[in-house]
């Protein structure tokens, strides 16, 4: 049987402990998902999250997105004030199915941004980067999953 020195089982351990850790990084994180793809998302669940949103970030991951979470299902509307990266905003009915959508959003930088309205009462919006559901063709009427999400559940 071969014999190894302490360094380098020691070494082994610690490449070992760094990668189970690195993979369950996400293994409790909110995520939305849109046909296979999964978005790691922020979640907004009250009136100063809502109103925050995405404001001043430059940039989005890929793989991220933030979900505004309301507590009724109404006419929704959103703009990009103070928004420096161009979004997908996707409109979702209380059962995960999207009901409109502003795709290709642009960035505001003035102090009048014009209103996104969604086409039907929303419950959920999620914002991703601009150009993802024509990437992944989705389309309106689509249903949505959504895990490790407290105030929706996991959806199947």
């Amino acid at each position: 049987m071969p014999r190894f020195s302490s360094a380098f089982v020691m070494r082994i351990f610690v490449v070992f402990t760094a990668l189970l850790l690195m993979t369950g990084c996400r293994a409790g994180q909110p995520w939305v998902e849109v046909g296979d793809q999964r978005y790691y998302v922020e979640i907004a669940d009250d009136p100063g999250e809502r109103a925050q949103g995405l404001m001043f970030r430059d940039a989005l991951d890929d793989d991220a997105g933030m979900l505004f979470i309301f507590p009724d299902v109404a006419p929704r509307a959103f703009w990009m004030r103070n928004t420096r990266i161009p979004l997908d905003i996707v409109y979702l009915g209380p059962e995960l199915r999207i009901v409109g959508w502003s795709l290709n959003t642009p960035p505001c930088r003035t102090q009048r941004c014009p209103s996104y309205p969604s086409i039907r009462p929303a419950r959920y919006v999620l914002e991703v980067n601009a150009g993802e559901m024509a990437r992944l063709g989705a389309s309106v009427g689509d249903r949505l999953r959504v895990g490790n999400i407290p105030d929706i559940g996991d959806a199947p």
